[in-house]
């Protein structure tokens, strides 16, 4: 009888440890049916990055053939929701003008290719730096890296749309005009914000003085705008011609960025940090969004033969299983992200530290699912 009970629980082990395993592993599909059945159905979609991030990844979710059917009804719904707000008179306003870009190309549909075209008219007239940098700020002209994605995104959107090269080759000229003020040539890693000019600026928003030194530019690699940069530089180089001038050049920006990330990846949690380069200081803390953002970059990159195997792997498998472990929660029937760190502006290494830590955001979302999307894409073709 003991035997029997003990084979009993056996069995019962076994299952609730296959049924566990089985829920882990969906946790991408998990974050997404949050998303879209109850923290932002199509219906409450907004014009702006924030959302614009989750419509990203479920355009990709539709590109790669996953879940298609749900997620382009939930792109052409929350397009449909937005039709009267379109535009792209700022950077985070023409993050979503990819959705329209997406949807022209996959239906044919006219009204959508207007509208993608209305977003990239109002974009040609957003002030740029000196250097030909599309500007951030609509009342100043400062140089961001999240501007690298917002913007790069829509326009390889358009190209995918229309086969023009001007987009691509914008796209790219944005990257470099942004690189030239912002990237650090020993690390490949991105300073957060450059100034155009020498007056400070009242920015409720962004640190007093930060711009105030020689550089014109704050002091700090930021861990999510980082991740812009590293997300926007292996998907142009996905889509790029690889006979393109440009390509070994972008690539090499790529390979160094990766390189140093992956040396300071937290070990234990699979994490990256808030500020990346401190791992484990104190104030410092593990963030979920600029880790899942990394570990796309990586995983796509391995899958396109950008980066070797044997190197990477090891480093997407400890930030899968360390989001999961680390910064997936329950809310009632739903899972949730926390370790988000809020909207972020620029400043110095307090600032950064002190940025609230949240649960709940968009952007934290997409990356999130994309690169769950990645990483079973990887899985299915090893």
């Amino acid at each position: 009888m003991k035997k029997q009970i003990f084979l009993l629980l056996t069995v019962v082990s076994m299952l609730s440890s296959c049924a566990t395993d089985k829920k882990a592993n969906t946790w991408g599909d998990e974050l997404n049916r949050y998303v879209i059945e109850s923290y932002m159905p199509a219906n409450k979609y907004v014009w702006n990055w924030n959302e614009a991030i989750f419509l990203k990844a479920a355009i990709e979710r539709c590109e790669n053939n996953i879940a298609t059917e749900q997620m382009f009804a939930y792109v052409r719904e929350a397009m449909e929701h937005t039709m009267g707000d379109v535009n792209g008179l700022h950077p985070n306003a023409v993050a979503s003008g990819f959705g329209m870009a997406y949807l022209a190309q996959a239906t044919g549909e006219e009204i959508y290719k207007e509208k993608a075209f209305d977003v990239y008219k109002d974009y040609c007239n957003i002030p740029r730096s000196t250097n030909g940098g599309i500007s951030h700020r609509e009342e100043v002209i400062e140089l961001w890296d999240d501007t690298v994605y917002m913007v790069s995104e829509f326009l390889m959107q358009m190209y995918k749309l229309t086969g023009d090269e001007k987009f691509l080759k914008e796209a790219i000229f944005q990257i470099n005009a942004h690189a030239e003020k912002l990237e650090d040539p020993e690390t490949g890693l991105w300073y957060h914000g450059w100034d155009n000019d020498s007056i400070s600026t009242v920015d409720p928003c962004c640190l007093l003085g930060w711009a105030d030194n020689p550089y014109r530019r704050n002091n700090e690699f930021w861990g999510r705008g980082n991740g812009w940069i590293t997300m926007t530089l292996v998907n142009i180089l996905e889509l790029m011609p690889k006979q393109m001038p440009e390509y070994e050049q972008l690539k090499e920006k790529y390979l160094k960025m990766m390189n140093t990330l992956a040396h300071v990846q937290d070990q234990k949690n699979g994490h990256w940090y808030q500020l990346p380069v401190y791992p484990g200081e104190e104030g410092n803390f593990i963030e979920s969004s600029c880790t899942a953002m990394f570990a796309y970059a990586i995983t796509a990159g391995i899958r396109n033969g950008l980066l070797p195997a044997d190197t990477y792997l090891p480093v997407v498998e400890r930030a899968y299983n360390g989001l999961q472990e680390h910064s997936l929660m329950k809310k009632g029937e739903y899972l949730v992200m926390k370790n988000v760190c809020a909207g972020t502006c620029i400043g110095d290494k307090d600032y950064y530290y002190n940025r609230g830590v949240v649960n709940d955001r968009p952007f934290g979302y997409g990356v999130a699912i994309m690169f769950y999307d990645q990483y079973q894409l990887l899985k299915a073709q090893s």
